[in-house]
């Protein structure tokens, strides 16, 4: 069992190094942009928006921001099918990193971060789907930190997708809404894409003033007085 756990943990460190590597070299980061999205997938029907859904899977995945995707996402298809592939694409990249790390990283990532999983898992334990809708309406942390965890944890995945589409969908409209060719001026679609997003950061907070807090609450009082199941 520790040979296995060794060689697992061995296997996240090099896979690491070499994605960092390979994302250096390639210089992917400043390469998906408008050019390329002009170059490979507009106008290209299926096959555009599959290599949109792949790449864009693949930026999300190893850390870049979801927000670039889903500008791009509205550049390339316009608002409402730029918001659903957006949201698709950072969502095929959640369940990479997530995949990722519950195959190589749950014995020896849980022993690193084992305080801070456990803090996720209280927090999703009974209601897992619209607490991951919360995490993700506060944009607040890392998207990458985030999957990763939930990966080490013992949230079921299938919750944990579902909450993170949902949860996604708001700042996706908004990025695709600011990239998309809609016929609105561009102070116009400024202020609409800043009120959509403090809508959703309003929405997040009400969620959390309404269940969020008093999870916390909850589980910081189970911590006092020493309920066994909560340690």
């Amino acid at each position: 069992m520790k040979a296995r756990v060794i060689l697992k943990g061995l296997a996240l460190i090099l896979s690491l190094a070499l994605l960092g590597y390979l994302f250096n070299a390639s210089d992917l980061g400043s390469s998906v942009n408008e050019a390329w999205i002009d170059a490979r997938v507009r106008g290209h029907g299926v096959n555009g928006a599959l290599l949109f859904l792949l790449m864009g899977g693949l930026f999300t995945a190893i850390g870049l921001p979801r927000q670039i995707i889903a500008f791009l996402g509205g550049y390339a298809f316009h608002l409402t099918l730029g918001t659903l592939l957006g949201a698709l694409a950072a969502l095929i990249g959640c369940m990479l990193a997530f995949a990722y790390a519950r195959f190589f990283g749950k014995g020896i990532l849980r022993a690193r971060l084992g305080e801070r999983v456990a803090r996720f898992d209280r927090f999703v334990h009974d209601h897992p789907i619209s607490m991951t809708v919360l995490i993700r309406l506060l944009p607040v942390g890392s998207n990458l930190l985030t999957n990763l965890a939930a990966g080490i944890s013992s949230i079921r995945g299938r919750h944990f997708f579902v909450g993170t589409f949902v949860g996604y969908l708001p700042q996706t409209l908004v990025f695709a809404l600011v990239g998309s060719g809609a016929h609105i001026a561009p102070v116009e679609k400024l202020v609409v894409a800043i009120a959509l997003f403090l809508v959703s950061m309003g929405l997040g907070l009400y969620l959390y003033r309404r269940r969020g807090a008093a999870v916390l609450d909850e589980t910081l009082e189970k911590e006092l007085d020493g309920d066994p199941a909560q340690r």
